[in-house]
């Protein structure tokens, strides 16, 4: 019987499946075989606020973007979705998104064709000095930041992607890893590779939001080459490999 994590194609789909502008950088050869990865890519979130003009409690950064094919739900509770189908010898796009400084975006994540957008500037201040957004909450009028999503794909439960707290009348918590307001001062940082966004500031500047998260799932017989320009590890999970990305950007394949 063949091997069910191989799938082999005709060259006339190697142009569809695999062609310029769907993340791949190189084009694999005839009848290459076909691999099913799973994958959370998590964005940088975004800093939190500093207090403007008349208003001088800043709410807490955003969340982070956050998809993911295996170990939990999506972004605010959807569903995950199909692993990406790679070939072999193939290579493929892993950026990991920078966390936003103070007022500012966070930068987006990146596996092949999947994109994750970096936590925005609307959230927490756009009504004023609330929380920020998590991945796992919706719009909130709290001042602690909203909660993460949890997931398994590294062989334990992680939750990631919070909401930044704000520094309204208190040093509220962010959700997460989300940084903590600060009613005295400067707002606390996200910690780093949750995708969370910073604590906001009151008469000083947020907070820097969390750097994001590439985390990859294939089966243990293969090996992954990871290009210059990434900082990963691999680790074994059951009978799969587990390649975690903390930064920068690259290229990355498997045999």
């Amino acid at each position: 019987m063949a091997n069910p994590l191989h799938r082999m194609v005709a060259s006339s789909q190697v142009s569809t499946w695999f062609g310029q502008g769907n993340g791949n950088l190189s084009v694999p050869s005839r009848n290459a075989p076909l691999i099913n990865v799973d994958f959370l890519v998590i964005a940088g979130g975004s800093g939190g606020f500093r207090g403007v003009v008349n208003q001088f409690d800043g709410g807490g950064g955003d969340a982070g973007g956050y998809r993911t094919s295996s170990g939990g739900l999506g972004y605010r509770g959807a569903a995950a979705e199909s692993p990406i189908l790679v070939a072999s010898g193939a290579s493929y796009t892993v950026t990991v998104g920078a966390g936003g400084a103070s007022s500012s975006a966070g930068s987006n994540s990146v596996f092949s064709t999947i994109t994750s957008t970096g936590g925005p500037v609307t959230g927490g201040n756009n009504g004023g000095f609330y929380g920020g957004q998590g991945s796992g909450s919706g719009p909130i009028n709290t001042f602690t930041g909203g909660a993460g999503t949890a997931n398994t794909i590294t062989g334990s439960s992680v939750t990631r992607a919070g909401g930044g707290g704000s520094a309204h009348t208190g040093s509220y918590a962010g959700s997460a890893g989300g940084g903590t307001g600060n009613s005295g001062g400067t707002g606390g940082a996200a910690t780093a590779n949750t995708g969370s966004g910073g604590g906001g500031g009151r008469q000083a500047e947020g907070g820097p939001g969390g750097s994001g998260l590439v985390v990859l799932q294939y089966p243990s017989a293969l090996t992954i080459t990871i290009g210059a320009g990434l900082t990963g590890t691999t680790a074994t999970v059951g009978a799969n490999k587990v390649t975690t990305f903390t930064a920068g950007t690259g290229t990355v394949s498997w045999a």
